[in-house]
């Protein structure tokens, strides 16, 4: 079965659309794109690995991106002090890790809440304004980039997904 077969819930971006609904909108389609790519599938087929030894998951997948989310849009532009979700010193790669206790359920109301709280972050700034956080070299972020980086994390990660969605169960499509 193709992605087309089914319903696709994406919105494609408008093609005459300014710059910050072009952005915002390429994000969101990302966004959706994640999602659909886990549609449909049980905890454990979305804790299940591709192809050993990566232990990378859909599920897992997801973790990382509401931890990215949180870091870009709430410590970086907001300057909020909070900590990951998932990761930390110790497990810097926690976040795509998961257990059989890992549930889809949790996991999408983190990426959900965090996703929501960067839209509340985007909608506050113009596209120009800088974030709190500045880069390793001392340079600020503005919201203009961190859109653009959202966009290629999650493009990055669709890819990824891509591949894990079809050796699951044989779903393709984009």
């Amino acid at each position: 079965m193709t992605t087309d077969e089914r319903t696709d819930p994406r919105t494609d971006p408008r093609t005459d659309a300014g710059e910050r609904e072009t952005l915002t909108a390429f994000l969101d389609y990302h966004r959706e794109t994640l999602l659909m790519k886990c549609a449909d599938l049980t905890d454990e087929q979305l804790r299940t690995p591709a192809v050993a030894p990566s232990t990378l998951t859909l599920m897992g997948l997801v973790r990382h991106i509401a931890d990215v989310e949180r870091w870009w849009f709430r410590t970086v532009l907001a300057g909020e002090e909070i900590e990951p979700l998932y990761y930390s010193e110790k497990d810097p790669d926690g976040d795509f890790r998961t257990t059989a206790s890992t549930t889809w359920d949790a996991t999408l109301a983190d990426w959900r809440a965090e996703v929501a709280a960067a839209r509340e972050v985007t909608a506050a700034r113009g596209l120009d304004d800088l974030g709190v956080r500045p880069s390793r070299s001392g340079e600020p972020f503005n919201l203009r980039w961190v859109l653009t980086h959202m966009i290629e994390e999650y493009a990055r990660h669709n890819g990824h997904a891509d591949l894990l969605r079809e050796a699951i169960d044989g779903v393709t499509g984009e």
